[in-house]
């Protein structure tokens, strides 16, 4: 990755707004790398404990959160659920209803 892809991506998750979502391919796309979600993912994931960016308002492109069922993903959830953010009865946020920015989500949610 390069350090200006790592910036960018770094500075677009500082802006998502609480109670708003984007997934890793809007954000890759966003910061001029498209067709690179999986390394935004790398880059999140590779984050330093204490860190203060919003790392949990990124979802997959389904709107789902990455690893179900393992202690970040549950963490993940408990803090989107803090900012309003609900879930469907398959696990699900609506990007439609909360991605961001929401120009870049159809109403269908495919992001």
């Amino acid at each position: 990755m390069s350090p200006a892809f790592e910036h960018a991506v770094l500075q677009l998750v500082g802006q998502i707004p609480p109670g708003r979502v984007s997934s890793y391919g809007v954000l890759a796309q966003l910061a001029g790398f498209p067709r690179h979600a999986r390394h935004v993912g790398k880059l999140l994931g590779q984050l330093p404990e204490g860190h203060a960016l919003p790392w949990y308002r990124v979802v997959s492109s389904a709107g789902s959160i990455s690893r179900p069922g393992t202690e970040q993903a549950d963490w993940q959830r408990v803090l989107l659920e803090q900012e309003g953010i609900e879930f469907s009865a398959s696990g699900k946020i609506s990007l439609f209803r909360y991605g961001w920015p929401a120009e870049s989500y159809t109403p269908c949610g495919v992001g």
